[in-house]
């Protein structure tokens, strides 16, 4: 049983395949993914990606799946780009943000005196509004990855979290 996987490659865009390192170049930059896997085999032919395996291997044939979703993401990355929108969310005592850097700062978060922190991972740009956090980026992983970190940064300890639910939380992603 062969399992197979087809990602037509989009109009501006140009994919390389160099032994497993599978390099997207578009519009917004480039990407650079490497796809080794026992089993899996990724090909460029007649303008497509081309995903298989001849295993029948639940945990392999799953892998086919996953490599072509990043495929398209990586596609999807390099013409339209990323972004996530998060909201801080208080009301026992205002949040502060600021920007230190690679660093997100979250100040007076339910009062306490130290500041917590989050990292911004290369290739993400965040803009702190109102009230509000964008992050964008080409690479779905990685601004997916920040924005967690930070969400992860304000996760509420010792309280209620039915009473406090102060923090940032991601609230939309285009």
């Amino acid at each position: 049983m062969v399992v197979e996987r087809r990602v037509t490659i989009p109009d501006g865009v140009t994919a390389t395949l160099d032994g497993t390192v599978f390099t997207v170049k578009g519009a917004k930059g480039a990407l650079v993914r490497d796809f080794r896997y026992p089993g899996v085999n990724v090909v460029i032919e007649n303008g497509e990606v081309v995903v298989t395996t001849e295993s029948t291997r639940k945990q392999i044939i799953a892998m086919v799946g996953t490599h072509t979703a990043h495929i398209k993401n990586m596609f999807g990355g390099v013409i339209s780009g990323y972004e996530y929108r998060m909201k801080v969310v208080y009301s026992h005592f205002p949040i502060q943000i600021k920007l230190k850097g690679d660093i997100v700062e979250v100040n007076n978060f339910l009062g306490e005196k130290k500041a917590r922190y989050a990292k911004i991972l290369p290739g993400v740009s965040v803009k702190v509004g109102n009230d509000e956090l964008t992050l964008t980026g080409i690479d779905k992983d990685v601004v997916g990855s920040t924005a967690a970190m930070i969400e992860r940064a304000t996760r509420v300890r010792d309280r209620d979290s039915r009473v406090f639910q102060d923090g940032i939380y991601i609230v939309q992603k285009a």
